[in-house]
């Protein structure tokens, strides 16, 4: 088209202003697209003829579109396809619209203001709604592409997903926040570059309908929707099964045997048949449809549209389906039971015998007595006293009746309180079980609803009973716990099962002094037993040769050739290898063993590899923050069983300063709110935290909460080390594991029937386990047991030599003169520091000399001393006097 064919748009624009329609421009590019920065304004606010003028100059190719909705005086346009009115929808709908009472308003639609749209040949028909705000575009009907319809991309996209579903919508409406293209929009507007035509009318004839006529106008055109639409599970019963030849249920018998009108018959009036579907309206009202029947292809189902019934709208029902509405109230499984239930005392259906799903036969279970098979030749003489007891449970599932929910409540309590339920404990936060990860790791898993459900299907056998209507007998039928019985036995506050405590790895020394040695679980403690490795049978009586055996095994051969800086660091190191055995004898935290070298290769590793082999041991890395850290404890300690954690290989030189370190190596309970929930759990902590690295140092309390184990190779190349007492210790380690924990636990169990002499050690927090260890240590004759921690303590807490160093300045410059912190800060070369080097502020100094009032650092402590005349506080230092027994001071 030429510019001189192009027609001057301002009359057209001067039209649609005058009768009172919002317009905007649209480019003239085939996409439609307003040609304005924003057309969102004019959503609320009508264009002006001034920006009309700006938009439509003369030669203008702009297309002209009409914003609908309250802009525009509450206008809105539906649009019928193409491809809808070439499939007849058009005339369908007018048929429908005159047998249903709205005859008049459709016609006044069809010959108001009609637009045809290039192209496809569709209709667009504006009404004006009075009563209601216009609605958003909506799409009311739509159906399948045909195959002779499909573009290349279509095809294409089928190709790879044949399940695909390519629809045509036939009939849509624009509406409030949408616009539609008018006449004259002309040329490249239209991708087809045909115009628009006036079919019929303008905007000075677009009729105005109240919004209850047309609502059931919308209605009406979504009736001719030709998707399928998928039966909901409410509104049907279950999925059938196929019963034998000769055999009909009483819903498909009932379906067959009764016609629509028998159903809602009270409910809807029926207005009239087209083709295969009929029309319903609901009884009381004078126009438009309410329902239909018969226009599904697969099944004859009954669509109600009208929301002033009991049914559900746009929601397909069939006839079993609506019966169960009207007569039972709701289309629950109950409903339809007891539906079918009347419907077979009325004769519909035949009797049938129901079949009793197979039960499965009782499970073997396995107690994991084989762990226990010996690692040497079996001594008969030792099955009398020396095989350890073993938990009988019966492999015969019990029964349980799940026909009541709350019966079955009941019975699983009951069942549990009877420990018929292998493997099933309870912990804080709910019942539990313990499994191996693919490296055979005890790991606790806390149940779900899902979890609970499977297992129980595997221990128990529940069934419901049937009603057999032939024999009038109840059979027995196979059914599972549903899932929201076992999410109401979660959500109780307790459970009678046994409570899990702990797992443990390694035969451990009770309370009471005796021993656990079965597998699995130990009913006097609540502690699982799951070995790390195969457990050797051990001797009724414990004799010296054994001990002595024992000692030579640990200490002669495994730690022979590590480079112990002195006794105490092996005594130190021992102590921590025998605390998994007798940690629930002596309850109560434990400190933090921290391994350090003086260089790569000095055994830090290998030496926390011993605990892995021999008990487990869980690895977390090394937190950038203590927040961090707080979450890695907690996930390790609420489902790893390992009784050894570990952080390995810290930063060269680190300083460990972490109050929640602090925090967890005195508490014997750890509380934290998991990850990723709301809920808080607490846990014991029966764990040996292990930290390794190189020259690592504490700050802070982390000082005395510390057991250290030093190593220092004194060689340039510690790594080309050789001909160790055992040759490679790993792989010495995978063939002696079982001979090592046996010598450990003989080591123990010598003290332990020696006597279980302590020797009173203090220690702070740990001073029982101390004491403890230091008389097992002083049995079996091994020295040093926590003969360096003054030493080690001072000369590896970097805090304390900082301070002591700045007190002893201060006590040799300024004597005990109380001063301010004004004056202190004179002490340049000794004041402690920054992290970043600075001197701090004398604010920050005196927070820090308020955290350490009153304690000592080597002699010398911090006192406060405040001056009334200055209203401020002063600081002094004071030394330590040491007097004689008779008081005196010395």
């Amino acid at each position: 088209m030429t510019n001189a064919q192009i027609p001057d748009q301002r009359d057209n624009v001067r039209e649609y202003d005058g009768a009172g329609l919002c317009v905007i421009p649209v480019r003239a590019d085939g996409s439609k697209a307003a040609a304005v920065r924003s057309w969102t304004p004019y959503k609320v606010n009508r264009s002006t003829p001034a920006e009309h003028d700006q938009w439509f100059p003369p030669g203008s190719t702009n297309g002209v579109a009409v914003v609908y909705g309250a802009v525009s005086g509450n206008v809105e346009m539906i649009e019928f396809e193409g491809h809808a009115i070439a499939d007849g929808l058009l005339e369908e709908v007018t048929e429908i619209m005159e047998a249903s009472g709205l005859g008049e308003e459709w016609q006044a639609i069809l010959t108001g203001w009609v637009t045809e749209s290039p192209g496809g040949g569709g209709r667009h028909f504006r009404v004006r709604i009075d009563g209601a705000p216009v609605t958003g575009n909506r799409k009311l009907a739509s159906r399948l592409a045909r195959e002779d319809e499909l573009t290349p991309e279509e095809r294409q996209k089928l190709a790879e997903n044949p399940k695909a579903k390519i629809v045509r919508v036939q009939i849509e409406t624009r509406g409030e926040g949408g616009y539609g293209l008018v006449e004259p929009s002309c040329g490249s507007v239209h991708p087809t570059g045909r115009p628009y035509v006036r079919f019929e009318g303008g905007p000075s004839a677009i009729p105005t309908i109240d919004s209850d006529a047309m609502d059931a106008i919308h209605e009406i055109c979504r009736m001719v929707d030709s998707l399928p639409v998928v039966e909901k599970a409410k509104t049907a019963p279950r999925p059938k099964r196929e019963l034998p030849d000769g055999f009909v249920r009483a819903g498909d018998d009932f379906e067959d045997r009764t016609d629509w009108e028998q159903i809602i018959g009270s409910d809807f009036d029926l207005l009239f048949t087209r083709g295969a579907t009929t029309y319903w309206r609901r009884k009381g009202k004078t126009r438009g449809i309410s329902a239909t029947t018969g226009h599904a292809a697969d099944r004859d189902r009954l669509f109600v549209f009208s929301t002033s019934t009991t049914f559900e709208s746009w929601t397909p029902y069939d006839k079993f389906a609506a019966y169960t509405h009207l007569t039972q109230g709701d289309t629950s499984v109950p409903a339809f039971k007891r539906a079918a239930e009347e419907l077979r005392n009325r004769g519909y259906g035949t009797q049938r015998r129901l079949v009793t799903a197979p039960v499965p036969g009782p499970r073997p279970f396995s107690d994991g007595s084989s762990a226990l098979e010996p690692a040497v030749e079996h001594d008969a003489a030792e099955d009398e006293h020396g095989r350890p007891d073993l938990r009988i449970v019966s492999s015969t599932p019990a029964k349980l009746d799940v026909t009541n929910e709350a019966d079955a409540i009941d019975g699983v309590l009951t069942i549990m309180a009877s420990e018929q339920l292998p493997g099933l404990y309870k912990r804080s936060g709910g019942p539990c079980w313990v499994y191996e990860d693919d490296q055979g790791n005890p790991l606790i898993k806390q149940l779900a609803s899902e979890n609970l459900r499977a297992y129980l299907a595997e221990h128990l056998v529940t069934y419901q009973m049937v009603r057999n209507p032939l024999t009038e007998t109840l059979d027995e039928v196979r059914e599972l716990l549903m899932p929201k019985t076992c999410s109401t036995i979660l959500g109780r506050k307790d459970w009678p099962l046994l409570p899990l405590r702990g797992i443990i790895t390694s035969p451990v020394v009770r309370p009471d002094g005796s021993l656990i040695q079965a597998t699995e679980y130990d009913k006097a403690t609540g502690l699982y037993m799951h070995p790390k490795v195969p457990l050797r049978r051990l001797q009724p009586q414990v004799t010296e040769e054994s001990v002595t055996r024992a000692k030579d095994i640990v200490l002669g051969q495994m730690l022979a050739d590590f480079p112990f800086v002195d006794d105490s660091d092996r005594a130190q190191y021992l102590g921590a290898l025998l605390s998994p055995i007798i940690r629930h004898y002596v309850p109560g935290p434990t400190p933090l063993v921290v391994i350090t070298g003086t260089s790569q290769a000095s055994g830090k590793t290998l030496l926390k590899d011993v605990f892995g082999r021999l008990y487990g041991l869980a690895e977390t890395p090394w937190a950038e923050n203590d927040a961090e850290l707080r979450k890695a404890i907690t996930a390790k300690m609420w489902d790893c069983g390992d009784p050894v954690i570990a952080m390995d290989n810290l930063p060269n030189g680190h300083i460990i300063k972490s109050p929640i370190l602090s925090s967890l190596v005195t508490s014997a309970v750890w509380s934290d709110r998991l990850l990723g929930s709301s809920s808080s759990v607490s846990m014991p902590n029966d764990r040996l935290w292990v930290l390794t690295g190189n020259n690592l140092r504490t700050g802070g309390d982390n000082a005395r909460r510390t057991l250290w184990v030093r190593l220092d190779p004194d060689c340039p190349n510690p790594d080309q080390r050789d001909n160790f007492t055992v040759g490679d210790l790993r792989i010495w380690l995978e063939e002696n594991a079982s001979t090592i924990v046996a010598a450990l636990v003989t080591m123990v169990r010598g003290w332990l029937a020696a006597g279980a002499k302590t020797i009173n050690t203090r220690m702070g927090d740990y001073s029982r386990w101390a004491s403890v260890i230091a008389g097992i240590l002083d049995y079996l004759q091994v020295p040093g047991w926590l003969a360096n921690r003054g030493q080690a303590n001072a000369a590896l807490d970097d805090e304390a030599q900082e301070w002591a160093a700045f007190l002893t300045d201060w006590h040799a410059t300024i004597g005990t003169r109380a001063v301010t912190v004004k004056e202190l800060l004179g002490l340049k070369d000794t004041v402690p520091q920054l992290h970043n080097g600075d001197l701090p502020s004398g604010k920050q100094l005196g927070h820090w000399l308020k955290a350490r009032q009153g304690r000592y650092f080597e002699d010398l402590k911090v006192a406060l001393v405040y001056d009334s005349h200055l209203k401020q506080n002063t600081w002094r230092v004071e030394q330590h006097v040491k007097k004689d027994p008779a008081g005196a001071e010395r």
